[in-house]
């Protein structure tokens, strides 16, 4: 059964910087695809980057695109969101969440972690 936590929101003032990091439990398949998706209050849930386990390739979300960036340390069953340059548009409850590339059904979702932009 694969668990996911997360940790690294907080608050932050615009054009700064945050890591948040998504702690990885039981296996892991080639078949996975590892999201982060972001939810504020009103909004339809985004998701903003996900990783292709097998491929080891990356997808972003237009709105993030050149300022986070998502990486993977097998070693340490972690994922990480690097966010940079933060707007206030990114505040949002942050999920880290394991579906099947392909069809998409859920594996596994997080608890969430809040980040709170201000302007």
């Amino acid at each position: 059964q694969v668990q996911l936590v997360e940790s690294g929101g907080g608050s932050v003032q615009a054009g700064g910087s945050l890591t948040l990091s998504c702690a990885v439990s039981g296996y892991i398949s080639s078949d996975y695809c590892i999201k982060w998706l972001r939810q504020a209050p009103g909004k339809e849930r985004e998701e903003v980057a996900q990783i292709n386990i097998g491929r080891r390739s990356t997808i972003y979300a237009d709105s993030v695109k050149g300022r986070f960036t998502i990486s993977r340390d097998a070693a340490k069953n972690t994922l990480y969101l690097q966010m940079n340059n933060l707007k206030f548009e990114d505040t949002a409850m942050y999920y880290c969440a394991a579906d099947f590339c392909y069809s998409g059904r859920s594996v596994a979702r997080g608890q969430g972690t809040q980040v709170t932009v201000s302007s």
